[in-house]
């Protein structure tokens, strides 16, 4: 690994060398990208922290149901389908990886914040569902790398904030429908208006999709709604409205053998008691900024997210009836000390808040609700954070910002049928600090450098114990999970090149990021996710390259590398936990492999759109993930692999009559039929001295999309 690093500080420095002797034939133009994931608008370049940014163009010819076909095209970030819908293995720099596997975990992730238009998916105990997530209105995707706990509190392993409000000004109607393999289609339409103080969005899409292994079919009907607007020269509102009904099935993890025999099948047990998830969520949310002067203003957000969610879960059927409730209040101040320095400081505060009943019946003889009530409980959890950060920024040269937060997390559960258990509550606090410096070597190229602290709490169905062997039946909540604390120091640079005087180059960026983090308590799940344990320590050490060249004919390559060492510093586990025989006695995981976080990924992409062909392309791009470890012991691993896709299409509309164009491209997935998984459970359950843990990725597949526009 310290010879990959030397090579990739090796090749910056050959480029830089270039531009020192190509004056002549170079100039520096560099788009002022802004970003507002970090809590105030700040451009690119000066944020001291691993951020990317995806552009309306760069999501344009994807399928759209899940995450993993934007975010796999960034360093960094691993993102996995499970069965080829919007259930997304979601990890960034290791934070997430837990989040794949049985008890409650299908359709969610954690550790990682994600938002819409601003506001919150991500629930206040950390874990944050798919259901209302959909490319296809997505006009652009920031994605914070960096530990970002001391901004947005329980969230250690980054940010991601999808953008559904179009950034030009084009308006008008569009269809989009969308044909695949494997039953797969969508329909989806979308309308804009501009007026003169603001904008009215909205669209809407049915995705339905049969599935490729059995038992994995999923139906989806999503609606947006936003209207953004200048209420007068100082203020501006937002308002966002979304709802959604959303059905999948799981299929379920293979064992070994299972795998090799048909990875089309389902899971037995998954498949007789046919689990699956029927959720239906709205939201409305508002927002509001209001300028007081040049220097100060204030900003604020509220939403209201109530849910219904439905699902066979290991032989019951639950009934969640659920309301997620929220906002924030901030206040900034941009001053000028003197005419080369400047400050911008920030202070606000935070609260959401979800609670809720959950019925547990039992299942029927067609695996609907059955007639007998076998629990009655509440879940809630609250979370309320105030931060302060501030930044002074010298000669437009030199930054450092340094900030805070404090979090305050309660869970608090109670049965209203089971005796014994009375309400019970669990109180998580912490101060995260943050400091980090920027240096704008030129308007297009900065180093960085950042210190930061970072907090994760156990998710609600990790604090709410199961008992295993009978042992820890009086307690709702576990009192033995601390939070996940961690400590991140990283270094960095960003910098695009471009090119004037070049017969081959038109532009070359590239984005450069080392981390070290520490942490403490690190949350492991067992026998897939039944339970948790906590390991003393881990340690993660990695680099993240990601680059874009373009060449003047219309040929660009874009590449993603992440290379990173996950190991275990301090973990020693209580044997009885997985076998009974071994009461009394301790494993020790000390040096081992960090469960479900490969060494080595990557994705390279490849386009061809020459200037002649008017919009047209062809594009070819592989996915690649090394092998990894699925167990603490480092016995169980899911083989490395590499995917080719290949796509065909227009970039540009094209006009058939009057006003009315269209655009559209084809895609084929797994252009070799590679078999392969594409996600595992981690430390998974032994049925018969066989792991169950492979979850096959899909085989080859086509999409075929068509949008005609007016």
């Amino acid at each position: 690994m310290k010879r990959i690093i030397l090579f990739i500080l090796i090749t910056i420095s050959f480029v830089q060398a270039q531009q020192k002797n190509q004056t002549d034939t170079l100039t520096y133009e560099m788009k002022q990208i802004s970003i507002t994931a970090t809590r105030c608008v700040e451009n690119l370049l000066e944020i001291p922290y691993a951020v990317t940014v995806l552009q309306s163009q760069q999501l344009k010819n994807l399928r759209g149901y899940g995450l993993d076909e934007a975010l796999s095209t960034i360093p960094g970030v691993l993102a996995q389908s499970r069965s080829g819908n919007q259930d997304v293995r979601l990890v960034i720099r290791g934070f997430g990886a837990r989040g794949a596997g049985d008890r409650s975990n299908s359709g969610t992730s954690r550790g990682i914040r994600v938002m819409i238009d601003g506001i919150p998916e991500t629930e206040p105990d950390g874990r944050t569902s798919f259901d209302q997530i959909d490319l296809s209105i997505a006009d652009n995707i920031e994605v914070i790398r960096s530990n970002a706990s001391a901004v947005w509190g329980n969230a250690a392993g980054g940010v991601v904030n999808l953008s559904t409000v179009p950034s030009g000004t084009d308006q008008g109607i569009s269809l989009r429908t969308i044909a695949g393999s494997f039953g797969f289609n969508q329909l989806q339409v979308r309308a804009n208006s501009t007026f003169q103080n603001g904008k009215l969005f909205t669209s809407l899409s049915n995705n339905n999709f049969d599935g490729w292994r059995n038992h994995s079919s999923s139906f989806r009907t999503l609606f947006n709604l936003g209207f953004i607007s200048k209420l007068d020269e100082a203020t501006k509102l937002g308002i966002f409205l979304s709802g959604v009904s959303n059905t999948f099935h799981i299929p379920g993890p293979l064992t070994q053998k299972q795998f090799d025999a048909d990875p089309t099948q389902s899971n037995p047990t998954y498949l007789q008691r046919d689990e699956r998830r029927f959720n239906r969520l709205g939201k409305v949310g508002i927002t509001m900024n209001h300028e007081f002067d040049n220097a100060n203003g204030i900003s604020g957000m509220v939403f209201v997210n109530p849910k219904y969610l439905q699902r066979s879960e290991r032989g019951t059927f639950r009934d969640f009836t659920r309301y997620h409730v929220g906002g924030n209040l901030m206040y900034s101040n941009n001053s000028e000390f003197s005419s080369s320095v400047m400050n911008k400081f920030v202070i606000g505060i935070d609260e959401a808040y979800q609670d809720g009943a959950i019925l547990f019946y039992s299942l029927s003889s067609t695996n609907a609700r059955g007639d007998v009530l076998k629990d009655n409980k509440r879940e809630g959890a609250n979370t309320l954070g105030a931060f302060v950060q501030d930044e002074i920024l010298f000669n437009e040269k030199f930054s450092l910002i340094v900030g805070a937060r404090y979090d305050n997390i309660a869970y608090f559960s109670e049965s209203f049928i089971t005796s014994g258990y009375g309400l019970q509550k669990k109180i998580f606090e912490r101060l995260t600090p943050k400091a980090g410096f920027t240096y704008r070597i030129s308007s297009t190229h900065s180093v960085y450098a950042n210190l930061g602290g970072g907090t994760e709490v156990p998710a609600g169905n990790e604090t709410d114990p199961a008992g295993t062997y009978g042992q820890d039946l009086v307690y709702l909540i576990n009192p033995l999970l601390d939070p996940i604390i961690s400590t991140t120091y990283e270094i960095g640079t960003k910098q695009l090149i471009a090119f004037q005087k070049n017969d081959l180059l038109k532009n070359l960026s590239y984005d450069l990021a080392l981390y070290y983090i520490d942490i403490k308590n690190d949350i492991i799940p067992y026998r897939g996710g039944r339970f948790y344990f906590t390991a003393g320590k881990t340690q993660r050490i990695g680099a993240e390259l990601g680059t874009s060249v373009q060449f003047t004919h219309g040929f660009s390559v874009n590449a993603a590398f992440t290379f990173s060492n996950n190991k275990y510093q301090e973990y020693l586990i209580d044997s009885v936990h997985y076998d009974l025989s071994k009461a009394g006695k301790f494993a020790n995981y000390k040096d081992n492999r960090v469960a479900g976080i490969p060494d080595f990924f990557y994705n390279v992409g490849l386009t061809c759109a020459p200037v002649e062909l008017n919009g047209a392309f062809v594009s070819v791009s592989m996915n690649g993930i090394g092998k990894y470890f699925v167990d603490d012991a480092n016995i169980l691993s899911v083989p490395s692999f590499n995917v080719l896709n290949a796509t065909i299409g227009l970039n540009k509309p094209v006009k058939l009559i009057g006003d009315l164009s269209f655009t559209g491209f084809l895609t084929i997935n797994n252009l070799f039929n590679l078999k392969y998984a594409a996600s595992a459970f981690i430390n998974p359950d032994i049925v018969n001295n066989e792991a169950v843990y492979l979850e096959p990725g899909m085989p080859r597949n086509f999409v075929l999309s068509i949008s005609f526009s007016y």
